[in-house]
């Protein structure tokens, strides 16, 4: 027995770099083997549709995971592995991708980014909607926080690639589908993008309807600004039509008779109702202002600036709430502009002539009343008036030769009376004033031309 230990103790040493060899040329034996069958394995899974997949491979047998996106699917997978060549046993572990119920997706928009959000249905569809998203919306940021799942009604990639147009039409806002559901809020970022969307929405695929559309659109604003030292009228912003925008520029022609009307006006849907009956007379109210703003944003007139003597002020705030339709809200800011330094004689009198080159004081056809677009220039001629205190000043109303003698001399007579009462009107004293008729005695061009009439049509103030 001794000996038999004693024999013993001498060889098993040699047992060990017999078992490392051993493991080592099995080891070089199976490695290739493994890499070959994770390859054909993979090769076989190249026209499926899944997700996570994992193949591990130990000797003949493979542990197969991944994310199936139908039974059909994730049963047709396993088979491709256990149908690989040298496969021997096939530990299944695929799953199918969770389903969405109710199936919701959106699309996100803030100042500097648009998010994606909620589930699609395929990783294919994923990556064609951030396709579609960094195509559309020219640079911005796009955030994909778009998860898998089941459960994606038909034509759901259509419905979605097509509101992720509309996004790009959004100042800021959220676009939603709830299984077939769409529903939409925010922000347009231009004016016609909230009708523009509302057209796009008729293209969704079959079986999908609109169940909220609150998309807003941006304040329809219409500016005028008068500017005394540049002597213009810029007019900006928008207008509903070509008929609109002409009969705005019209008006202003014949409101501001001093100023160059700038033209930056662009046509546009959007406009409140009553826009144009509520900006001609709030130019009016603009062209009695020294310098001043005005500014239409929706169904709100605000005029601010400096009227150019005190009743002016009054008359003017008065004004704007009475000609403005009903509905609209008006917000007056008038301030009088501080009074010109006195002048004499000679001077006011180069004053008015001077106003009155540049514009006419009008009166309805045939008639003695004012017409309102000379507001304007008669708050000038006040403002002159006011200048020179203690002249006394002729009113001298002249006519063409259209029409009988006498009625133009009566005529002549009742047109100057109106321009004096309404200077008496402003707070000036009306023994300061003489109202004189000419009719058709003292022309200052022919007669025998529609322009030479026009130009014996007139008012003239002349100091005395």
């Amino acid at each position: 027995m001794h000996g038999l230990f004693k024999w013993s103790s001498k060889w098993w040493p040699g047992v060990v770099p017999l078992v490392i060899l051993w493991a080592f040329a099995a080891w070089n034996s199976t490695s290739p083997l493994e890499s070959d069958l994770a390859a054909r394995t993979t090769a076989s899974l190249k026209d499926t549709v899944l997700d996570k997949t994992k193949i591990a491979v130990a000797g003949r047998d493979i542990t197969f995971s991944a994310d199936a996106f139908s039974e059909d699917g994730r049963r047709s997978a396993v088979a491709s592995v256990e149908a690989v060549p040298g496969v021997r046993l096939v530990n299944d572990e695929t799953r199918l991708v969770p389903e969405a119920r109710p199936f919701v997706w959106s699309a996100e928009r803030d100042v500097v980014r648009v998010t994606l959000g909620g589930s699609t249905p395929l990783p294919a569809i994923k990556a064609r909607l951030l396709d579609v998203a960094r195509a559309s919306l020219n640079g911005v940021d796009v955030v994909d926080q778009m998860g898998l799942a089941r459960g994606a009604p038909p034509r759901f990639d259509a419905a979605a690639a097509l509101l992720i147009d509309q996004i790009g039409k959004l100042k800021d806002g959220k676009i939603a589908i709830s299984d077939t559901q769409v529903s939409l809020s925010g922000m347009a970022r231009d004016l016609g993008g909230r009708e523009a969307i509302a057209a796009a929405l008729k293209n969704l695929p079959e079986g999908f309807s609109v169940a909220a559309n609150e998309i807003k659109a941006p304040p329809y604003i219409f500016q005028a600004y008068k500017d005394p030292v540049a002597v213009t009228l810029t007019l900006t912003g928008y207008v509903p039509d070509n008929n609109v925008h002409a009969a705005l520029v019209q008006a202003a022609g014949r409101k501001f008779f001093n100023e160059k009307v700038v033209d930056n006006l662009k046509a546009s849907v959007g406009a409140p109702s009553g826009f144009a009956t509520a900006v001609i007379p709030a130019l009016g109210a603009l062209s009695r202002l020294s310098t001043g703003t005005l500014v239409v944003s929706d169904r709100e007139v605000k005029l601010s600036g400096d009227a150019l003597y005190e009743a002016a002020a009054g008359q003017i705030r008065a004004g704007l709430t009475k000609d403005i339709p009903k509905g609209w809200q008006t917000k007056p800011e008038i301030s009088v502009k501080p009074a010109a330094a006195p002048v004499d004689a000679t001077v006011c009198q180069q004053l008015f002539s001077d106003l009155l080159a540049k514009g006419k004081i009008r009166f309805e056809s045939g008639r003695a009343v004012i017409d309102p677009d000379s507001a304007g220039l008669l708050d000038r001629l006040i403002e002159t008036a006011l200048r020179c205190p203690t002249a006394t000043i002729e009113i001298a109303g002249h006519t063409d030769t259209d029409g009988d003698d006498g009625f133009n001399q009566a005529l002549s007579e009742k047109r100057a009376q109106a321009v004096a009462d309404y200077l008496v009107k402003a707070g000036l004293p009306a023994d300061r004033f003489k109202a004189m008729g000419y009719g058709s005695l003292q022309p200052v061009a022919s007669n025998d031309t529609d322009e030479g009439k026009a130009q014996n049509r007139r008012i003239e103030f002349v100091v005395r």
